[in-house]
């Protein structure tokens, strides 16, 4: 019994084995000899037009990207239409500090309240007992 496993194993593996090269042979055979094949292939491939796209975007995905890729206006137009969004100030800043820069430029506004006003404000929320505590003890409540 146990040659009989070892024995039917050993068939699984060969035959396995002699799968996996014959695929190998026939995808050569099939494949053209020489790079001037190769290249004569993907020539007539090319003039027929049954060349795949490169990357993964193949088939209509392809078209697809390419349909929403090309753009109507000339570079001019869009050159002109970025310098009057400029002048108009449209244009949103670049890069990933565009929102630190938004946070900035609103922190750096002026206030519309006087000192006097905002001490006003203090001195009255001092007396109904709304400010809190300086340092530690303030995060306590």
């Amino acid at each position: 019994m146990k040659i009989q496993s070892t024995l039917v194993a050993v068939a699984a593996v060969a035959a396995v084995t002699a799968a996996m090269f014959t695929q190998g042979a026939f995808a050569q055979a099939s494949a053209p000899v020489s790079r001037a094949g190769v290249k004569a292939e993907t020539k007539a491939a090319e003039k027929a037009g049954t060349l795949a796209p490169a990357g993964e975007a193949t088939g209509e995905k392809a078209q697809k990207a390419e349909a929403l890729s090309k753009s109507t206006m000339t570079r001019a137009d869009r050159k002109a239409t970025t310098k009057a969004d400029a002048k108009a100030g449209k244009l949103a800043p670049a890069g990933e500090a565009a929102g630190l820069k938004a946070d900035k430029a609103d922190a750096s506004a002026k206030s519309t309240t006087t000192r006097a006003d905002r001490k006003a404000q203090t001195n009255a929320d001092r007396k109904a007992g709304k400010l809190r505590p300086a340092g530690e003890a303030g995060d306590m409540k």
